[in-house]
């Protein structure tokens, strides 16, 4: 019925100040304030409809983004809005779209790698939105190996001029989003070739289309890769394949910030150190592991509300069925997502802070902490991504039948997210950089040099080798302590025992090739402990200083510990073939996790009410705030075009003749 709250009485069960809440996952005050202001602002906007997306083709469907896009940008305009606000409201309006990269990528790419010079010719362009950029990087034949890309930029001093040319198909770029369709330049990565050498991979600013009638250049020649995974979803972006023949740019469209080419040709390193070009790198997976908290907790925020709407079994003499989420199963498979929704929140902020240290430090020129925060933000970056496409996809098998329709809104989210898997660093690939990150730790302990940030734990070794959990009852599952020291020990005793089994090998690429399988074990044994460490206690510890509700710290640190235990317990057999922990003590801490469900399970629904979605940001009927999901299921059917018509067409041209053939001489 409408106008009724069906998850009133859930929302009543609550043990803490939701409002409060919401300011702890908005990150402050005025995050919150400006996220609620643009979410409701699009929600309440009719031209920012997204139900239908599912059902239109691909050509409406990118015209239906194009227009989205410039009228999201004429808000922007109009509403005189902050680039903070701008920035959310385009995060609202929830649909891939061509400007992502523009504002995600080649802007900050000029920002990063262009000098003060480029920066005043070219941002005010791009930042007015007179020219639309994107990032071309990835090729047909290369991805991850950024070192092995094959397009180039020959330098003709004769001209003043790069040659930039795709010597072979698998140079053709291929995905850069907002290149297939839209793109008037692009920050383009290409094999500098000056004075006969060969200088790696560099940046360059390349017009790819006519700023008049917006045909490709000369000797470019540009399209659409292709329809991709799911209905609607990221095929509202045109990503693109890119071919040059021999195109020609000034030289000064080299983005020059870190070397330079010289009017006669000379390779020359600036006085800015090159290591500045990686806080791009660091700032871009801040935002993927910040994003993946968004993801994850949508999903998880519509599993959660129609699991309480659902019911399934147990009614008794005509009684009410129960609540699917009363049922353990369903609490076990999905309250650790709910609180890894919380932890990568969590972990993108402290991200934050990183990102911010490690300018401060590089424009200081200090470069102690970077391979650090390179390994740290790669690692996480792999493991956020992973667990929320896979706890996407178990949020939809938590719906049942109902989850796998578009109207629940999963399928589209499923399929939107996925890709975080392999761009920006393909995530397997990722934990082996990790991997070498832990494998040169561990060879330097021996110098006296000690480990710093999130490798500190390495100094303490030899302990840790020998650590033997004193978990007595299952509350001592419930102290940091307790749980800190037994993820330190798995970490450290995973990667000593990697260590040892390299130094067997005569080569070491051969040893690291071998055992590439062990070592991304240890990456991820290593990314866990991150995110128990730095955020489950040290950031709820913090928030201590700050959180005036006692019922906030409680569901904080429940979700700390589920998520950790969670872990645990999945992880098991790591923990008890490494001796951290012995079989009772795993017992232990199942026990204390089926606590801390039953805890858990009267703030569920007010925990993801504290995200603060509205109903068009989700845009699920299973996930709706009224609860009021069977009668919007049933209406929403009725809106499929095939429902248009009683009698579907075809029906008289292909089937009416089937059932009217006589089939006397058949065998059926």
């Amino acid at each position: 019925m409408e106008g009724i709250d069906h998850l009133a009485p859930e929302r009543s069960k609550s043990q803490f100040d939701v409002d409060e809440m919401k300011i702890v996952w908005a990150g402050s005050p005025h995050a919150f304030e400006v996220s609620d202001r643009m979410s409701r602002l699009v929600a309440s906007d009719p031209a920012f409809r997204k139900d239908n997306r599912p059902m239109l083709g691909r050509k409406e469907l990118f015209k239906n983004t194009m227009r989205k896009a410039a009228y999201a940008w004429k808000r922007i305009i109009e509403l005189r809005l902050t680039e903070e606000e701008a920035s959310m409201l385009r995060s609202f309006v929830d649909e891939p779209a061509f400007t992502d990269l523009h504002w995600g990528m080649f802007i900050p790419a000029i920002k990063g790698q262009g000098t003060e010079e480029q920066q005043k010719q070219w941002l005010p362009l791009a930042q007015k939105m007179q020219i639309i950029g994107c990032y071309a990087q990835t090729e047909l034949g290369h991805g991850s190996n950024v070192q092995g890309l094959e397009t180039t930029a020959t330098f003709d001093p004769k001209t003043d001029e790069f040659v930039i040319h795709s010597p072979t198909l698998t140079s053709s770029k291929w995905w850069p989003g907002g290149l297939g369709k839209i793109a008037t330049h692009g920050a383009v990565y290409a094999r500098l070739l000056t004075d006969g050498r060969d200088y790696g991979v560099h940046g360059f600013i390349v017009q790819l289309r006519s700023l008049d009638d917006h045909l490709p250049l000369p000797g470019i020649t540009i399209g659409d890769i292709g329809m991709k995974f799911g209905n609607g979803a990221y095929n509202t972006m045109d990503n693109g394949v890119l071919q040059f023949d021999h195109v020609r740019i000034p030289r000064n469209q080299m983005l020059m910030r870190v070397s330079q080419v010289t009017r006669e040709g000379k390779y020359v390193q600036s006085s800015v150190p090159r290591q500045l070009v990686y806080g791009t790198m660091v700032y871009v997976r801040q935002t993927i592991v910040s994003d993946a908290s968004i993801a994850l907790s949508r999903a998880v925020c519509i599993a959660t509300r129609y699991s309480c709407v659902r019911r399934q079994f147990g009614g008794k003499k005509g009684g009410l069925e129960t609540q699917v989420l009363d049922y353990k199963t369903q609490q076990a498979r999905l309250f650790p997502l709910l609180a890894s929704a919380y932890a990568f929140r969590f972990v993108g902020e402290w991200l934050k802070w990183l990102y911010m240290d490690v300018m401060k430090r590089l424009q200081a020129g200090d470069f102690s902490t970077l391979p650090e925060a390179h390994a740290c933000t790669a690692g996480l970056k792999s493991l956020t991504t992973s667990v929320t496409a896979d706890g996407i996809e178990e949020c939809r098998k938590l719906c049942g039948g109902h989850g796998y329709l578009c109207s629940s809104g999963l399928p589209e989210l499923f399929a939107v997210y996925v890709p975080t898997c392999t761009y920006e660093g393909d995530n397997v690939v990722l934990m082996l950089q990790v991997a070498r990150h832990l494998m040169k730790t561990i060879a330097k302990l021996g110098s006296g040099k000690r480990p710093v940030g999130t490798t500190a734990y390495m100094g303490r070794v030899e302990l840790l080798m020998q650590y033997q959990s004193n978990v007595q009852k299952a509350e001592d599952w419930l102290k940091p302590n307790f749980v800190l020291e037994a993820f330190e020990a798995r970490a450290a005793r995973k990667s000593v025992d990697c260590a040892k089994n390299l130094a067997k090998f005569s080569n070491p690429e051969e040893g690291f090739l071998e055992l590439s399988a062990e070592l991304v074990e240890a990456a991820v044994a290593h990314c866990q402990l991150i995110v128990v460490s730095k955020l489950c206690f040290r950031f709820i510890e913090k928030l201590q200083q700050d959180i005036p509700g006692k019922g906030v710290k409680q569901q904080l640190e429940n979700l700390c510990i589920v998520y950790a235990l969670n872990l645990l317990r999945k992880y098991l057999g790591d923990f008890l073939s490494t001796g951290c922990i012995n079989a009772e003590q795993a017992s232990l801490a199942g026990e204390q996790l089926r606590s801390l469900y039953s805890q858990l399970r009267p703030n569920a629904v007010a925990l993801v009410d504290a995200f603060n979605y509205t109903d068009h940001y989700l845009g699920s009927v299973l996930g709706r705030y009224d609860g009021n999901v069977y009668p919007k299921l049933y209406e929403e059917a009725w809106k499929d075009p095939l429902n248009d018509s009683v009698v579907p067409d075809g029906f008289q041209e292909y089937v009416r003749p089937m059932l009217k053939q006589q089939l006397r001489n058949a065998r059926l």
